[in-house]
């Protein structure tokens, strides 16, 4: 056999070997997460966060709080303009903390003042992440 034919038998035996092995793994991969579930958690994830959104701006809406904010010097507008530019964390941690100084106001656990402190507060703290961003 000459060595035409050797390295010849060499490369379709490579070639059958490959398409016997590697073709079908190749084949039957399929992406970790589907396009669906990508789609579902990027909706979900946009719920939550518009949520929050909603949970802060109507905490700080209220007049009473309007009117502590602008006691302490804080612009509402600015405020409430700041809110959208958070990260989707903080607004989380900011919407929960405002969330259970409702609950505790509503369960007589704090008093109206105390309230207006807190989400006064979290107004500012608002500002200042913006700010530092």
């Amino acid at each position: 056999m000459s060595f035409i034919h050797r390295r010849y038998l060499q490369l379709v035996a490579a070639t059958f070997l490959f398409a016997v092995f590697v073709v079908p793994q190749l084949a039957a991969q399929s992406h970790v997460v589907s396009q669906a579930d990508l789609q579902k958690e990027t909706v979900s994830a946009t719920q939550i966060r518009q949520q929050n959104i909603d949970k802060l701006t109507n905490a700080l809406a209220a007049p009473k709080v309007q009117k502590a904010m602008k006691a302490a010097q804080l612009d509402p507008a600015q405020v409430k303009t700041a809110v959208s530019s958070l990260s989707s964390a903080e607004l989380a941690q900011l919407a929960s903390r405002a969330n259970n100084a409702q609950n505790d106001f509503a369960a007589g656990r704090i008093d109206d003042h105390d309230l207006l402190l807190i989400l006064v507060a979290i107004a500012a703290l608002i500002l200042i992440i913006v700010a530092v961003h």
